[in-house]
């Protein structure tokens, strides 16, 4: 058996960096996901909002008083449609989600996603 003492040793070395950053890279997935659902309710409480007060000022509190895991600064409300009682208003949130894991985050840009919810104005 000489020649093979070191070997497990060796073949460690060589594979826990590409584990480390599979594992990195799996928790940026994570925020990433976590980051889309809380798009996702922060667009129904900001159309909810817009459905009973048509205004893209009380859609964007709504939104971002909903979702405190959401940056406002990264966060684009914009509201389209009717104004009158029965129109349908649709609340339009784009977010730059931050990849910020280290060793993941210099590898891939921020991900920009878009969420668009529609209510009949009240």
């Amino acid at each position: 058996m000489s020649g093979d003492e070191g070997q497990g040793t060796a073949e460690l070395a060589l594979a826990l960096p590409v584990v480390a950053v599979l594992m990195l890279a799996i928790g940026q997935i994570g925020l990433v996901a976590r980051d889309h659902v809380l798009l996702w309710h922060a667009a129904r409480e900001g159309a909810r909002a817009a459905a009973v007060e048509p205004s893209t000022t009380v859609a964007r509190r709504a939104a971002t008083g909903s979702t405190p895991g959401l940056r406002a600064a990264r966060l684009s409300v914009s509201l389209t449609g009717g104004t009158a009682s029965g129109d349908t208003v649709t609340t339009t949130l784009i977010y730059r989600s931050a990849t910020e894991v280290p060793l993941v985050g210099a590898l891939v840009d921020d991900v920009t996603m878009t969420a668009s919810v529609s209510m009949r104005v009240e």
